[in-house]
């Protein structure tokens, strides 16, 4: 079997940072991986909040915010890629009478397999106003991206452990215990990680 055929694919992924990894826009962080090709990868930090709310956010697009659950959410920092973009994680919105929507309601959206969705596009940021919207939302400035090959180098050099992603980690869980919620997932603790792992 060649290389190329044995390509791992990490789409609705975590990837967990190990202790080893100092990037100051890394460290201790939880990636979620929208998208993984042999092209490159593409992925949001989900526990890293910014100085801002969704309130203020809204304020600065000019919109209401007419969901109360929503208001004192942080926006969160995504990656040091378009920093000044907003993109938005959120349970899939199928129309109600299609259960398997082959794409979303929302003019720019990327449906992740696995079940969640990324929209960039300001008509999620319109429904959330109105009340509506997907019931679950994290919202990012700026995004986490990998060229080709360098996520995959970046694995082979111990920068990251990867898990099957689970939505509840990323929606329902307090944001400072995310790290060690994603960690659980693969049965281990921050203190089972050694900076020196795998390089003995």
């Amino acid at each position: 079997m060649s290389a190329d055929s044995a390509a791992i694919n990490l789409t609705h992924h975590f990837l967990i940072a190990m202790p080893g990894l100092e990037d100051e826009a890394f460290a201790r962080s939880v990636v979620y991986v929208c998208e993984h090709s042999e092209r490159g990868a593409l992925g949001l930090v989900i526990n890293k909040p910014s100085d801002i709310n969704l309130k203020h956010l809204f304020d600065q697009v000019e919109l209401p915010l007419g969901r109360n659950d929503l208001i004192a959410s942080p926006v969160f920092q995504g990656g040091p890629v378009q920093t000044e973009r907003g993109f938005v994680l959120h349970d899939p919105m199928a129309a109600e009478n299609d259960p398997s929507p082959e794409e979303s309601v929302y003019a720019s959206t990327m449906m992740i397999p696995g079940g969640l969705e990324m929209t960039t596009s300001r008509d999620v940021l319109e429904a959330l106003s109105n009340g509506n919207g997907p019931k679950r939302v994290l919202v990012t400035l700026g995004y986490s991206a990998w060229g080709e090959g360098q996520l995959e180098s970046e694995l082979a050099d111990n920068a990251w452990l990867t898990v099957g992603a689970d939505a509840a980690v990323i929606f329902d869980t307090p944001i400072e215990q995310r790290y060690d919620s994603a960690l659980a997932l693969l049965g281990l603790k921050a203190w089972m990680l050694s900076p020196e792992a795998g390089h003995g």
